[in-house]
């Protein structure tokens, strides 16, 4: 696998957002389809990008995925708490799934937490139905926190997101 992890350039922000967006539809996660209202969240890579770090997978030229990494104390972050650095928006083109592209993604998001001073772990949230994602997870050491589940949409009763954290 020749696949470059890197900072994303202004210039792949567009074609982040509609891998990100398109991720997200095809596996079913939003439940309003195309009106669903997080769906411009999920293809603006601008705001995230001035908020956090968002870091891509390239091969050969080609944007084969990305993941926004909020540092402790980030203005990204959901449910970070103090000296957490949270893990959000992780994409992976569906083409290019199956070959370890997510996963070394998140691990990179773990090198970065680690590195970051005073970071003592990493959290995230899923959606139940994101079985491939927690396996990767799982895989790389974190593990569930029920007690941190929590629901983004209030009035919605239905939307309540899975937490893991990786204690460093």
């Amino acid at each position: 696998m020749d696949i470059t992890i890197r900072q994303a350039r202004l210039d792949e922000y567009d074609a982040l957002g509609e891998i990100t967006a398109q991720a997200y539809l095809g596996d079913g996660l939003l439940d309003y389809g195309e009106s669903d209202p997080y769906l411009p969240e999920l293809r603006d890579v601008a705001k995230r990008a001035a908020a956090a770090e968002v870091l891509v997978a390239v091969e050969d030229g080609r944007l084969l995925g990305g993941v926004t990494f909020v540092p402790a104390g980030g203005p990204m972050a959901d449910i970070a708490r103090s000296g957490e650095a949270e893990i959000r928006t992780l994409a992976v083109a569906t083409e290019a799934r199956g070959r370890g592209i997510g996963e070394s993604l998140v691990r990179i998001c773990v090198d970065h937490a680690r590195a970051t001073p005073g970071c003592v772990g990493v959290v995230l949230s899923t959606q139940r139905s994101m079985h491939t994602a927690h396996r990767i997870y799982e895989r790389l050491g974190f593990t569930r926190t029920p007690d941190r589940d929590w629901n983004p949409v209030p009035h919605l009763d239905d939307i309540t997101l899975l937490t893991y954290e990786l204690t460093l």
